[in-house]
């Protein structure tokens, strides 16, 4: 397997992995471009830019599990992009840094059409591969512009790599601090008021979590300078530890 399907297939299983679906979804595996093209709903698209630019289409078979998962008291106010982004945001991940755009509802043809796209294939986890209609596909491009080169080459092609990094390199992203998180149902969050307690996944003096546009890069521990909160890093995260 070529770097970069290799790539893109890793794209796909994060994709997979963090949709807000009822059911755990598996990659099935890549399909013809005509199997997805034929379905007639709009894909949810987005163009990530970072080393690589990446092309992404999101195709779905049923869209009732977006409702479910935005919360019917909610209609209006979140939209299918708001619920996929931080799915599509791990997919991004697989490509390194950079910055994902809006993403959009559209006619994708174009984008399936193209001989450089890999399309695979989304299914239940407990669905055979042959049992019924799938949960939708998920397309991936890889621009010439974004080039992927194996790990270890070194020279000018660093060089290359880093001359591109630059030209984006005033892009501003948005860099939080996570002391915590937990899981709930709509119908809690909806049922949210004041004073009310929401436990954590993080005991009392752990290390919050520093991430960049979504990424976890370092941990560190909270601090107030001059009446404002702050966070000083204790550790950087060398890109291997990074989240799947």
């Amino acid at each position: 397997m070529s770097n970069i399907l290799t790539l893109q297939a890793a794209a796909a299983e994060r994709l997979a992995l963090h949709l807000p679906s009822a059911s755990t979804l598996r990659v099935a595996g890549i399909v013809p471009a005509r199997d997805a093209a034929a379905h007639a709903a709009p894909a949810v698209t987005a163009t990530f830019v970072g080393a690589s630019t990446v092309d992404f289409a999101l195709l779905l078979v049923d869209r009732a599990f977006l409702d479910a998962a935005g919360g019917s008291g909610l209609v209006g106010t979140v939209s299918a992009g708001d619920v996929l982004r931080p799915a599509m945001e791990q997919a991004a991940s697989a490509f390194d840094a950079g910055v994902l755009g809006e993403l959009r509802e559209e006619d994708a043809t174009g984008l399936l059409n193209d001989s450089g796209t890999a399309v695979f294939e989304l299914r239940s986890a407990h669905q055979a591969d042959d049992g019924g209609a799938p949960f939708g596909w998920f397309a991936v491009r890889v621009r010439d512009n974004g080039a992927v080169r194996d790990t270890g080459f070194q020279g000018s092609q660093d060089s290359d790599m880093a001359a591109r990094l630059g030209l984006i390199s005033s892009v501003e992203m948005a860099l939080t601090v996570e002391i915590g998180r937990t899981r709930m149902s709509v119908r809690d969050a909806l049922a949210l008021e004041p004073g009310r307690v929401i436990e954590l996944d993080r005991s009392a003096g752990a290390p919050a979590d520093v991430l960049l546009n979504g990424r976890l890069i370092a941990h560190g521990e909270v601090v107030v300078v001059d009446q404002d909160y702050a966070v000083r890093i204790t550790r950087i995260l060398d890109g291997a530890e990074g989240p799947f």
